[in-house]
């Protein structure tokens, strides 16, 4: 769906936030609120006024009379729906927490009605926390996450949608399916039943997949990147020594792109219980079309020392996993051991 052309194709921006300039998060009380560029104006920039219909639809948190129904009206004569959906300044940030993370009510159902017209949508999201989106994983064509942009939010994000820059951002904390899976974070502890998919009795949920709906590191590309030949320079570490862990990366894709190559390490047994992977290293790269890189990451005693029952930092013999790849989850694995 991602990138859009400039084309003559008619697009519908709808929803609260399509003119809004509370695009800030908490810097929304400062004096520039008024500066900010909306995402209208944005998209200004690459389309006629003509070809862009811009509707609200409903508030943030209330429903306009008639709202949803001149929304529908609007969008049965365009070519495409870039759905402009949030969270106000005031609903996220210090002193702001919430027991649902859905969006709003009103905005769901504007959602709901849209997308029943069978029109390709984007959903354009400004927030400032994970917000639960599986509804509209199944029902949008593309998700952009633009959290809290700041003044220029409606450039940066109409730079985005018309591939002007290629997205390469990566998700800092991991996007539940439902409001049950809370706490859920890449670097948990394991339990003791970890989950396997072909044993019924290990830990999981019996109505939703156990792991995230979009995972810490996650974040899409208008190219795709492919992680080859994992290697280490050596299967042992000894104490004052360093490894040296490389990864092929190439562009497969059709644009050339940003990738964070991200390295995680598990502890496979301790003296106290060990996360399941720690994010220890990361590089961002940048490759053209077809274009390949060997990264290198190089691990030494002091990344894999944590404090122990009686308080002592320190890294304790034994077998260690290292992961690589584009996000928390997508990775590939090798084995060494500290001695």
């Amino acid at each position: 769906m991602l990138p859009l052309k400039n084309s003559k194709k008619k697009i519908g921006l709808i929803g609260p936030f399509a003119n809004s300039e509370d695009l800030l998060g908490t810097w929304q009380f400062s004096n520039f609120q008024d500066k900010t560029i909306t995402i209208e104006e944005g998209l200004l920039a690459h389309v006629d006024k003509e070809s862009l219909t811009v509707v609200k639809g409903c508030e943030i948190d209330h429903e306009l009379e008639g709202g949803i129904n001149e929304a529908i009206n609007a969008a049965k004569d365009v070519d495409l729906i870039l759905l402009a959906l949030g969270e106000s300044s005031n609903m996220t940030g210090e002193a702001a927490s919430k027991t649902e993370i859905s969006l709003p009510e009103p905005q769901l159902k504007l959602a709901e009605a849209l997308s029943l017209l069978g029109k390709p949508i984007v959903l354009i999201l400004t927030n400032g926390r994970p917000l639960l989106l599986d509804w509209f994983e199944k029902h949008m064509d593309a998700i952009v996450e633009t959290w809290y942009l700041g003044s220029q939010a409606g450039n940066a994000i109409s730079d985005v949608l018309f591939g002007n820059y290629n997205p390469s951002g990566k998700l800092a904390m991991s996007f539940p399916r439902k409001v049950g899976q809370i706490p859920v974070y890449y670097n948990h502890f394991n339990t003791g039943r970890p989950f396997l998919s072909d044993d019924h009795f290990t830990s999981k949920y019996l109505d939703s997949p156990i792991e995230p709906l979009y995972p810490f590191g996650f974040g899409l590309s208008y190219t795709t990147f492919e992680y080859s030949n994992l290697k280490l320079d050596k299967d042992t570490l000894n104490r004052g020594e360093q490894l040296t862990v490389s990864v092929t990366v190439q562009n497969v894709g059709k644009y050339a792109g940003e990738e964070v190559v991200q390295l995680y390490i598990q502890d496979l047994v301790g003296s106290t219980v060990r996360p399941v992977k720690e994010l220890k290293r990361f590089d961002k790269i940048k490759l053209l079309v077809g274009e390949e890189k060997t990264i290198h990451f190089v691990l030494t005693e002091e990344d894999l020392k944590f404090y122990t029952a009686d308080l002592t930092y320190t890294a304790e013999l034994g077998r260690f996993k290292v992961y690589v790849g584009g996000n928390s989850v997508s990775v590939s694995e090798a084995k060494f051991e500290l001695l």
